[in-house]
């Protein structure tokens, strides 16, 4: 095995009933055929199509978000809890459409033409919301005098709401698709590791994600701050169509899985036919148990789950009773289901307790961005006495330090690990996550600190009731605050997406992608609840968060969401504890090295995942 494609698996050797043989002599038929067209598609030479399509995705995501506080505060004259929530909905609504985008690739639609078409939808959203900022018509009037400034009116709040979910409906096409198809390129299967040219594909993933970023905070958020939003928002929306047309033209490359049915589908039923068989005796030996190859073969090509004995009462819908099979011999599916099907309902059960740990790590950081830039514009931003580096860009750092933290822990981290844990992935994914989780702790324990210390600096100099005055403190005291977030980042974020790939049944990849993306879309609404419930239960006794900074308690709020981090890190580490990874039945096949054919074959029980 090439060296380059590292094992992520704990496998140990078991016995198979003899009918494996016959599957794995069935296996073989067609492999070489198979083999020759999959080596002329697929691997490296497709990355810059499909990670072009996610850079620019990216980029255009942050050119629009990084500074749209800015926009909405200034531009249409909100007030600052009004617009951080609009933003917060807008980015959970774009975190929640994945999940259908998911369903509809995983069901019927593909992997391929669920990007393409969400790329389309979201350029729209992208050209109406540029449009818009354009054309003084979709603005209030600019603030003249001392008199309040004319809010936007209905209709121009209609036009920027409209333009926002275009462009969330088509990040449900694109978010949750571009992960899975990245890893399908590399013929992810039989355990092996997502490996990408010595990256591990997910830190590939993420790291090209970081280099979009990182170019929109200093090159777009600039045109928006110095050139005008018309401009700003353009230079996000032609890159964006740059990226829909460079991930067309790689079609011929592409290794596209074919979509095995609706698993929303295929779950309820299991659910149906173990209610409706509530009372059914469960044989003593599992083998007894209903399978089916031939009706799994399109849902599980990389092999089958194999039964596990927590969950019992989902057995039953693979107990053979009267009635459960058609004439043809094929099971009625709402009445028998399939030991794989059933396995594939209780990983996605075994999953949800880790999964649900995102939510809260990111209601903690949904505000934080946003109320970070309202602190730096009231902050000394001076490099040069002619020259201050716009508030949003202070999110370099975040992303510098996620690029490096990236880099560094595949070059050096991994290697040095192995050398103690003995595993070829250096540590777990589960320990990335919790990792990645306690070093997010101290983020807002920083933001507090810094938050109080310019507090300090604004009251002694006697500008605690001018909001818009700069307070004599450098802005790079948020630097730490941001450093120290993009590094949880790197540990949090990819284990995450490693844990729910690497966990979720085969043929439901795109959706355990959107799962991602769910917990940040609920986190981000129950963040909007957070800032809503404690600007409600703060007002009458002085408000925490109020639109002049200088007299609200944002620090307090700082100390709450670290409060919350703690308990959810406690949380965690019980659900880490207690998780049992998912069996697999797997081919393990003996390559020649210098042919790449398949010397041989044997059926193995792969337990996916690192204990």
């Amino acid at each position: 095995m090439r060296e380059a494609l590292l094992d992520m698996t704990i496998a140990e050797e078991i016995a198979l009933p003899r009918s494996a043989a016959g599957r794995m002599a069935t296996a073989g038929n067609g492999r070489e055929e198979e083999g020759k067209k999959k080596r002329k598609q697929g691997g490296l030479k497709t990355m810059p199509f499909v990670l072009a399509n996610e850079a620019c995705d990216r980029f255009a995501t942050t050119g629009f978000n990084a500074n749209m506080i800015t926009y909405l505060t200034q531009q249409l004259h909100m007030p600052l809890v009004q617009a951080s929530n609009t933003l917060t909905n807008f980015s959970g609504t774009s975190s929640l459409t994945p999940l259908v985008g998911a369903l509809i690739a995983d069901s019927f639609a593909g992997r391929f033409w669920t990007i393409t078409i969400g790329s389309v939808v979201y350029q729209l959203g992208m050209i109406s919301l540029t449009v818009s900022a354009i054309l003084p018509a979709f603005r209030p009037p600019p603030c003249t005098g001392p008199a309040a400034c004319a809010r936007a009116s209905a209709w121009q709040l209609v036009a920027l709401y409209v333009s926002l979910l275009f462009t969330s409906i088509g990040t449900g096409g694109i978010r949750p698709c571009v992960v899975a198809f990245g890893a399908d390129q590399f013929g992810i299967q039989h355990g092996r590791r997502p490996d990408a040219g010595g990256w591990n594909f997910f830190n590939l993933y993420f790291f090209s994600m970081e280099v979009a970023v990182l170019t929109a905070l200093t090159a777009v958020v600039y045109v928006q701050d110095n050139v005008g939003w018309g401009w700003g928002l353009g230079i996000p929306t032609m890159a964006m169509c740059i990226s829909v047309v460079a991930f067309v033209m790689g079609y011929p490359l592409y290794i596209k899985m074919k979509p095995g049915g609706s698993p929303l589908t295929r779950l309820t039923q299991v659910v149906v036919a173990a209610f409706r068989k509530r009372n059914a005796v469960k044989p003593a030996d599992p083998r007894l148990l209903y399978d089916d190859e031939e009706l799994d073969a399109a849902i599980s090509t990389n092999g089958r789950l194999l039964h596990t004995h927590q969950l019992g009462f989902l057995d039953r819908a693979a107990i053979v009773t009267e009635g459960d099979m058609v004439d043809s011999g094929r099971p009625r599916l709402w009445r028998l289901s399939t030991v794989h099907r059933v396995e594939e309902l209780k990983s996605i059960i075994r999953m949800i307790p880790i999964w649900a740990v995102g939510i809260l790590v990111n209601t903690a950081s949904s505000h934080n961005h946003s109320f970070a830039i309202q602190q730096a514009r009231t902050m000394d931003r001076h490099l040069a006495p002619r020259f201050q580096i716009p508030a949003a860009t202070l999110s370099i750092f975040s992303t510098l330090t996620m690029l490096l933290s990236l880099a560094f822990y595949d070059r050096v981290f991994v290697p040095v690990a192995r050398r103690f844990t003995r595993r070829p992935s250096g540590i777990t994914y589960l320990q990335r996550i919790g990792i990645g989780m306690a070093i997010g702790l101290s983020a807002n324990v920083a933001a507090a600190l810094v938050e109080a210390k310019r507090k300090g600096a604004a009251a002694d100099h006697g500008l605690v009731d001018q909001p818009k005055a700069v307070v004599p403190i450098s802005v790079f005291w948020l630097v730490p605050q941001y450093a120290i977030h993009g590094l949880a980042e790197a540990f949090t974020s990819v284990g995450q997406m490693e844990f729910l790939y690497d966990q979720a049944p085969e043929s439901m990849r795109s959706t355990a992608a959107a799962l991602f993306w769910l917990a940040m879309s609920i986190g981000n609404y129950m963040g909007t609840v957070l800032v809503t419930v404690v600007h409600h239960c703060t007002s009458k006794g002085g408000d925490w968060l109020q639109d002049n900074i200088n007299r609200g308690k944002l620090d307090y709020y700082y100390w709450l969401v670290t409060g919350l981090q703690v308990l959810n890190l406690g949380y965690y580490i019980t659900c880490a504890m207690l998780y049992t990874y998912k069996p697999l039945e797997t081919m393990a096949v003996a390559e020649d090295e210098e042919s790449g054919g398949d010397d041989g074959a044997e059926l193995t029980a792969v337990k996916h995942g690192e204990d």
